[in-house]
């Protein structure tokens, strides 16, 4: 017999080799960084189920991973933070669900009571760009939850379907993973800006946000078609970094002589760094990351 919910509209089950590819959790260079911190596996009737908590330059998540019976595979990523909700959320769809089996008399799912759109209870989470949307559903082969999440910037839904039975297993087993990850989750940031980018003239230069033991940092990339250079600045430094750029943008549009020397607003004072522009590696084209 086929999986609950293996065979719901909309399926986006896909091979798991690649999937992590282009997510927003672990997308191209970031992948190459990504530590796994812990992994439970769940067997849930013919589905295999892996929590697995990860950790990147972004920070602490975990991937939800989806295995039927026939070889199908799929996968949602859920920050801490929404993982905690979610967890929050599996109670209450477990006790909803509990309520429909006490007053069930027939047991089983009747197929000609199901609802016109199969859906029985449904919430929505919001996490920055991302939602995900929780369907309690009921189809001729049973009930389960479907996982889905969907990204504001376009992109396609990814989802899991957990039979019904199995919520509160699943529920204990992401608790043990919170409760032993999120602890010290204040010493990480998991939703980081975006990574920025800027071209003038025939130079390139890169934003990009990240966090290491000693916390959150910005790299600034200047990259060539033959040479790489970048500097790294402390979050804590930014707020400075800006009022000392901003501080040279109101001088360069005062006009000439109006401060320093004469013909230009650089004066004794504002000389140029002597070590300005020696720090360029030569790297033949090294990448960013």
């Amino acid at each position: 017999m086929s999986d609950i919910g293996s065979g719901d509209e909309g399926s986006s089950s896909q091979k798991y080799q690649g999937m992590e590819q282009g997510s927003e959790y672990d997308s191209g260079q970031q992948g190459q960084m990504e530590q796994e911190l812990a992994t439970k596996m769940l067997q849930i009737q013919s589905k295999r189920f892996y929590l697995d908590v990860k950790q990147n330059r972004r920070g602490r998540f975990i991937k939800v991973a989806e295995i039927g019976a026939d070889g199908r595979r799929s996968q949602i990523f859920l920050a801490l933070s929404t993982a905690a909700e979610f967890r929050d959320h599996l109670s209450t769809f477990s006790d909803y669900y509990s309520s429909l089996v006490a007053v069930s008399v027939a047991g089983p799912p009747n197929p000609d009571n199901v609802p016109e759109d199969g859906k029985l209870k449904s919430e929505m989470m919001i996490k920055d760009n991302r939602r995900y949307y929780l369907d309690l559903k009921e189809n001729s082969r049973g009930r389960f939850l479907r996982v889905s999440q969907t990204i504001t910037r376009g992109g396609p839904r990814s989802q899991v379907a957990i039979p019904a039975q199995g919520m509160i297993e699943f529920r204990d087993a992401l608790t043990d993973l919170l409760d032993e990850f999120s602890t010290d989750e204040h010493a990480y940031k998991p939703d980081l800006p975006e990574g920025r980018h800027m071209h003038v003239d025939n130079k390139n230069f890169y934003f990009d946000i990240g966090q290491n033991n000693r916390g959150v940092y910005m790299r600034i990339s200047e990259v060539k078609t033959n040479f790489r250079t970048a500097i790294t600045l402390p979050e804590k430094s930014w707020a400075r970094f800006r009022d000392i750029l901003s501080d040279y943008c109101d001088k360069i549009k005062q006009p000439a002589g109006a401060s320093g020397a004469p013909g230009g607003p650089l004066g004794v004072q504002d000389q140029p760094h002597p070590l300005v522009g020696n720090n360029t590696q030569q790297d033949g084209g090294t990448s960013l990351k």
